[in-house]
């Protein structure tokens, strides 16, 4: 086989490129790599499926500014008819809350940014916060950050399965197979290798392996500051916090955010670190030893909670800022990272998908300067952090 692209992974991001290479040059051979097309245990089917325009730099804010408005229109900013007209989108908003001064002063600092940006995050006073959601203890709060539009929570599945369905009309083909090698010569990529497929010889190809990615750029002898890392998320049932247009909060040791008639929540481990790719086994022992009591402090209608199920999903995980790296790797300049998302990707899908795609086409990013998140940085241990991540 050959292609003119190929791209490594196809859930949300790789359809995403995908989708927009073939949207701007519909004549380019592109041909995605899937390794699981049930998505069981990709990042994109086990995400919280949020979108914020609360992020600390620049960037990342107008990366969400694009994204919502694509999220919200989807059917026609798609172009193409794939029988989703709507991803559910619901703008319950994020609520950072803030337990010190200095805290606070850094929420409204980034405010400020983000207006200038186009977000309209409000700063709240205890009593604010009190007097829109009663049911919220705020008696340790100096203040809370809150996005009333252009924030909340959509349809992840339907999201990827509109990308990978408006690809393969415009003539993307998808694959179900492994990637084992990557061929390259004179420092540029020649071919990927597929454990059934054989050699697809290519002009180009892109690193869309979400938590896999480092195993990729091994295949080419290069390093990847990106790393699985375990998240569990558990569904619960509390009949007294019945509030399902409550924002999602994010309190210093846990986030929560309503679905439908329950809750899913989840927490950073206090010992967080690499996973094997393959470990989706849960720490249960999260809910009651640290998320429970902190949740039932925050809001006293949690008294009476019962978990129903849980989840496991990994971030993609990068270990440097904790943002994502875009672009071309310098010493293979036709190798395309969109990887490292540290689990604010599936919301950053249209946007960056978009971007890779105009840089394969024309050398250069088009319509956003993501050139903060190129990979330049990661190889000169330069980071560019992003301080706000769930």
């Amino acid at each position: 086989m050959k292609a003119d692209v190929v791209v490594i992974g196809g859930a949300v991001m790789g359809a995403s490129v995908a989708f927009w290479l073939k949207r701007m040059q519909p004549m380019l051979d592109v041909l995605v790599v899937e390794r699981d097309p049930t998505f069981a245990r990709a990042s994109t089917a086990l995400s919280a499926a949020g979108i914020r325009q609360q992020f600390t730099n620049p960037v990342n804010v107008d990366i969400s500014r694009f994204g919502i408005d694509f999220i919200r229109n989807f059917q026609e900013n798609l172009g193409v008819d794939v029988g989703i007209p709507t991803l559910g989108l619901r703008e319950n908003g994020y609520l950072f809350l803030a337990r010190t001064d200095s805290a606070l002063a850094s929420l409204t600092e980034f405010a400020a940014m983000q207006h200038a940006h186009g977000a309209a995050t409000r700063i709240l006073s205890p009593q604010d916060t009190a007097n829109l959601w009663p049911w919220l203890n705020t008696d340790d709060l100096t203040g809370t950050s809150f996005g009333p539009r252009d924030e909340g929570f959509f349809d992840n599945m339907g999201l990827l399965a509109g990308f990978r369905s408006a690809a393969r009309a415009l003539g993307a083909r998808f694959i179900t197979d492994t990637v084992t090698g990557l061929a390259t010569q004179s420092g540029r990529i020649t071919g990927v290798t597929l454990g059934q497929g054989g050699q697809v010889a290519c002009a180009a190809a892109v690193n869309a392996a979400g938590p896999r990615a480092s195993e990729v750029m091994a295949m080419a002898g290069l390093p990847l500051a990106v790393e699985p890392r375990k998240r569990t998320v558990f569904v619960i049932d509390a009949p007294n916090a019945r509030h399902p247009k409550a924002p999602l909060l994010i309190d210093t040791t846990f986030w929560a955010r309503p679905e439908h008639q329950h809750w899913i929540t989840a927490t950073v481990p206090a010992d967080d670190g690499p996973c094997d790719a393959d470990d989706f086994d849960p720490d249960l022992n999260l809910w009651e030893d640290v998320i429970w009591p902190d949740l039932w402090h925050r809001a006293p209608c949690f008294d009476a909670v019962k978990v129903i199920r849980h989840w496991v999903g990994h971030y993609a995980y990068n270990t440097l800022d904790q943002n994502a790296i875009l672009g071309p790797h310098p010493a293979l300049p036709n190798l395309y990272l969109i990887n490292g998302f540290s689990g604010h990707g599936l919301q950053q899908s249209p946007a960056v998908g978009r971007g890779i795609a105009e840089h394969i086409l024309t050398g250069g990013w088009q319509t956003l300067d993501l050139s903060d998140l190129s990979v330049e940085r990661m190889i000169t241990g330069r980071p560019f952090a992003e301080k706000a991540v769930v």
